[in-house]
């Protein structure tokens, strides 16, 4: 937290989710895995959308300052993505990011088949920085 009486900012808390399908043509590797890419490009998305409903703006991505790549993302997956804003400075805007597959493909079952997981697996958090652009 910063020294500006942030944790009584409304901002702080401020979550945005997406969920998202990845379709069979993302997957780059064998056993139809997923590159990490992927999801930082997810991350991106929430990013922006917090960005827009905290300052009106899509705001820039500055850094992440961690990110930790915990089990495989896998074609066929339905991810949900989170990003919560933690800190809020005069300009930026602390991020955790959070990605968990809720859907995995079974294919086991036939080629389309798909089953809901009981627990979702997370498979990619991160911290990030986004900036927002001063005030006219």
């Amino acid at each position: 937290m910063s020294g500006s009486g942030d944790s009584a900012d409304p901002r702080l808390g401020l979550t945005v989710r997406h969920q998202r399908y990845v379709p069979y043509s993302h997957a780059h590797y064998g056993g139809n895995l997923v590159d990490g890419a992927y999801v930082l490009g997810l991350f991106g998305d929430v990013a922006t959308e917090a960005s827009i409903r905290a300052d009106a703006d899509e705001g820039l991505f500055a850094s992440y300052s961690d990110i930790q790549f915990l089990a495989p993302v896998l074609a066929g997956d339905v991810l949900e993505v989170s990003a919560t804003i933690t800190k809020v400075g005069r300009r930026s805007r602390g991020m955790k990011f959070e990605a968990r597959v809720l859907c995995r493909a079974d294919p086991s079952r036939g080629p389309s088949a798909a089953r809901l997981l009981d627990t979702p697996i997370v498979v990619v958090t991160a911290i990030g920085t986004v900036v927002a652009p001063p005030q006219a």
